[in-house]
């Protein structure tokens, strides 16, 4: 178990919320803990006032195929309900031609789902 793993805390009305800042190349924080059959909130917050973003999360076995864009220093609300107990890449697959993509650069974080 990762040191940096977040435990999304499960609010009173039984949907787990969190937010994630995209930052140039990263999500901060980078690993979600998240329980399984709860519906979950995240809010990805732009950091970066230039650089759009999206977020991805395509995990057919999960029945999760999320594909959102994410304008440049706003926010983005995505909801979901995971069922399916495992981990799964989060990222973002921008790229600028001739450069390496976000992804390639680092900006990919993990959701687990127990």
């Amino acid at each position: 178990e990762s040191p940096l793993a977040v435990a999304v805390p499960l609010d009173p009305d039984g949907v787990q919320r969190a937010v994630v800042e995209a930052d140039s190349y990263e999500f901060i924080p980078h690993h979600l803990v998240v329980k399984a059959g709860k519906p979950v909130e995240l809010t990805v917050k732009s950091v970066t006032w230039v650089v759009p973003h999206n977020v991805i999360i395509d995990d057919p076995r999960s029945g999760l195929k999320i594909r959102e864009e994410v304008p440049a220093g706003e926010s983005l609300t995505i909801k979901f309900t995971p069922t399916v107990p495992r981990s799964f890449a989060i990222y973002c697959d921008k790229k600028l031609p001739f450069f390496k993509s976000h992804r390639e650069k680092g900006q990919e974080g993990v959701l687990e789902v127990r």
